[in-house]
């Protein structure tokens, strides 16, 4: 019995890559030298992450898998705390794809590098063309929008969540990121609204190679604080080329989307979808021992490293995520099967102690269980799918080269 799965902590990057002069935060400082997950092992030691834990990073099975050994391959940089021997396979993947964004790392490591540059919106006010103004607005049924800048997605809901109530307009903002972002009230304007008004723009968005309509849904009062929930969803474009989820299918087989894997992908290849809160999708990921057979993926997503801590800057909460997560990797393993591949990953970086708020351009680990130990060395984003590929005995068809 022969099974994948394909699991992605969400900007849990690992430093070194040789392009990092080239992708930016604050607009003007160079992402050279960022290590999400190598400053992250420095601060706990230095005693700079003590905020709901205390001491070095305590990560025991994902670096008896070999995560220390991938973050100093990488980037050179010490690991204190992360010095275990491997037992598993072991590397760090590069990306050549022109962008440090979730589709972009997600779509390469499955077998498809981006073909084009993204299209991004000007970090003016008001940022968006007028014809997609009006696009928006009459999907929505409004007048008018709210925002129209570049915006942090918490900060925006502090600013113009009141307004919001008060004149039900959506709040649309963006990033640096090739996305179009598009806020409102779960109960006052409605969820499935604004799911429809952001699948109604999409095709716009795409056409202009704008990668990623959001939904970001809230609930709260002026009073009492806004709080996005689990309720995201994003309208991407298709993938130019068929991925791993697709040759997975042509085979017979099943791709099971656990978090947003279902959304990256534009749900071309995907069998099924399991979404919530990232404890809810260890759960579902856990479960998908018991119902995966024979050729399946199951492909993984766990976003909240990325959202909660990589982009507010959170030393010590990304650690914490981290440490859980870890804390659950026993009970993944335990579930292996004879012929299981289970191959942990990042799409892209997010190194909570840099400068500004943005993804940063790293590596990313590769460590696997189920082969025994196996040091890859330094490996492409494509040849992770590839190499999930030929463990499950598909041909080969996308960009990279199976290290297995």
């Amino acid at each position: 019995m022969t099974r994948a799965f394909l699991i992605v902590l969400d900007s849990a990057g690992c430093g070194g890559a040789p392009d990092a002069d080239k992708f930016f935060n604050d607009k003007t400082v160079p992402d050279t030298g960022s290590n999400t997950l190598g400053h992250i092992a420095q601060a706990c030691a230095e005693g700079r992450a003590e905020d709901g834990r205390s001491g070095p990073l305590l990560v025991p099975n994902l670096d008896a898998l070999g995560l220390g050994a991938s973050i100093r391959l990488a980037s050179g940089d010490v690991t204190p705390g992360l010095d275990a021997t491997p037992t598993g396979l072991w590397g760090a993947a590069e990306e050549v794809s022109p962008g440090k964004d979730t589709p972009t790392g997600h779509w390469e490591i499955a077998g498809v590098p981006l073909p084009w540059d993204w299209g991004y919106f000007p970090d003016t006010v008001p940022a968006f063309p007028k014809d997609l103004t009006d696009a928006i607005c009459k999907a929505a049924g409004v007048d008018a929008i709210l925002g129209d800048k570049h915006a942090s997605g918490t900060v925006i809901l502090d600013e113009l969540g009141g307004e919001h109530l008060r004149t039900g307009h959506p709040i649309v903002y963006t990033s640096v990121d090739s996305v179009i972002q598009i806020a409102a009230h779960e109960e006052v304007f409605g969820l499935e609204r604004l799911y429809a008004l952001c699948e109604a723009i999409a095709p716009m968005v795409h056409e202009m190679r704008v990668g990623r309509v959001i939904a970001r849904p809230f609930l709260g009062s002026e009073a009492e604080g806004f709080t996005r929930t689990t309720n995201r969803r994003d309208f991407a474009m298709t993938p130019p080329d068929p991925t791993l989820c697709d040759w997975v299918v042509s085979a017979g087989g099943q791709t099971h989307a656990i978090g947003k894997i279902g959304d990256i992908f534009a749900h071309r290849g995907i069998s099924s979808v399991k979404k919530g809160a990232d404890a809810d999708l260890m759960e579902h990921l856990v479960e998908s021992f018991e119902t995966a057979e024979d050729g399946d993926l199951v492909f993984a997503n766990f976003v909240e490293f990325d959202t909660k801590y990589g982009h507010r800057r959170d030393v010590a909460g990304y650690a914490r995520a981290l440490e859980w997560f870890d804390s659950q990797v026993p009970r993944i393993l335990e579930q292996m099967r004879e012929g299981d591949l289970v191959l942990f990953t990042a799409d892209h970086g997010n190194d909570p102690s840099w400068v500004g708020t943005d993804h940063t351009r790293e590596r990313v680990p590769v460590v696997a269980a189920g082969l025994g130990l196996k040091e890859v060395g330094h490996v492409g984003f494509s040849d992770i799918g590839a190499s999930v590929a030929a463990h499950l005995g598909l041909d080969v068809r996308g960009a990279g080269r199976s290290f297995l």
